[in-house]
């Protein structure tokens, strides 16, 4: 992205709209390494946006409310981004994992997990060949895995998808830890027949700090039920198919202050229209200060989840950023789209309409308008959180987002 971008801040189209609605059904219980607890719901009162319009469309939508999913308790509210990129404050999300925890969905409680924790409390391992890191990815039990300079995946009989178990944290040591040539799968394997979460659905998951690139398939794929996983600063470039797709009933997951370039089919969020019986009442997913850049496209594209919650990323030359269909539900707000043909879309192509609410956007030299639609469950009404203006997107993603950037 050149400097003039930068400087470039004109603030246009903001747009403006808030609602609530009802969320989902309880998911079974899990007594997770280190968690406790009975799991818990989020409060059920929908809270509706609002706010003055702008230059931009308006869409409103009638205030709800619902329960939310995760049994009898309360929900872990959690706001604010990493303390090492410029200090985006909140209330914290559960213990610390590597000196912050996470926020958005996957810090809020559910299916018997009050947080995600990846492989807190057990060994800490440092892995720099491909033989130490499949051993451990794939050990039952908390792991906290350090991985060390360039470790290449091989393809073998798995198109180079690689199983990662429940209680892991895979964390980069330095700027150059990297994995190439293969992929994450955190999932059980596709059953159509499973429509509800299975009590050993792969869970409590944390990737950081890594470069993933070169993949003969996905980079990351997150499958079948996976629950609270949280994907952050990393660098995903160069895969032969998605970036980091999340699908099948997987539910409460974070993808913050990731660089997404130099790929095509970036983050899908629900894997096809025949995905229902799965996916309604789960992929509930927070996107923030993510880099989408010239990452063509899906970024994200969503069937089926609400709320979807993409918020504080800066779109950068993209054909489009984000598309929700089939009746999915996005909150979108404080975006920064540069040189995007379409910032955001709820018409797609032959599928079913989606749902958006759009507020507080900046769209620089894009080619249409945000297309909203509602209403939508508000995020608000799981976890707190606080926006950056988006015209200060840009320079605060760039300054945070990608590996070397957090403290370790």
């Amino acid at each position: 992205m050149k400097s003039a971008v930068l400087s470039f801040l004109v603030l246009s189209c903001t747009v403006l709209a808030g609602c609530s609605g009802a969320a989902s059904s309880p998911g079974p219980s899990d007594e997770a390494a280190g968690q406790g607890g009975t799991g818990g719901a989020a409060p059920g009162a929908g809270s509706s946006g609002s706010g003055a319009a702008g230059s931009g469309a308006t869409s409103g939508g009638a205030a709800g409310s619902g329960a939310a999913s995760g049994g009898a308790g309360s929900s872990s509210a959690a706001s604010g981004g990493s303390a090492a990129s410029g200090g985006h404050g909140g209330t914290g999300g559960g213990p610390p994992v590597l000196g912050d925890g996470p926020d958005g969905f996957a810090a809020v409680e559910g299916y018997g997990i009050r947080t995600t924790t990846g492989g807190a409390g057990g060994p800490v391992v440092t892995v720099s060949t491909t033989e130490e890191f499949l051993d451990y990815i794939a050990r039952p039990g908390p792991h906290v895995i350090q991985v060390a300079g360039t470790i290449a995946l091989p393809t073998g009989t798995t198109d180079g998808m690689h199983d990662v178990t429940s209680h892991k944290t895979i964390i980069g040591l330095g700027a150059d830890a990297t994995l190439t040539g293969g992929g994450l799968k955190i999932g059980l394997p596709v059953d159509d027949a499973i429509t509800s979460p299975p009590p050993d659905a792969v869970h409590n998951i944390i990737v950081r700090n890594l470069k993933i690139t070169g993949a003969s398939d996905d980079l990351i794929n997150i499958q079948m039920f996976s629950h609270h996983i949280w994907i952050d600063h990393c660098d995903l470039s160069n895969g032969g198919d998605g970036a980091l797709d999340i699908k099948r009933g997987s539910d409460l997951i974070t993808v913050s202050w990731n660089h997404f370039h130099d790929h095509t089919k970036t983050c899908l969020l629900g894997h096809d229209e025949l995905g229902a019986p799965q996916d309604i009442g789960r992929l509930r997913v927070t996107y923030h200060h993510n880099f989408f850049d010239r990452s063509d496209q899906r970024n994200p594209r969503v069937r089926f989840g609400e709320p979807v919650h993409v918020y504080n990323n800066y779109y950068n030359d993209n054909s489009y950023g984000i598309a929700s269909t089939w009746n999915a539900g996005v909150v979108a707000e404080g975006n920064y789209f540069f040189s995007v043909n379409n910032p955001g879309r709820v018409l797609f192509e032959d599928n079913d309409p989606g749902r958006m609410l759009a507020r507080d956007n900046t769209l620089v030299d894009c080619n249409h308008e945000i297309e909203v639609a509602g209403p939508v469950v508000e995020p608000s009404t799981y976890y707190e959180y606080s926006l950056d203006s988006s015209a200060d997107v840009p320079a605060i993603v760039m300054a945070g987002a990608g590996v070397g950037k957090i403290d370790q």
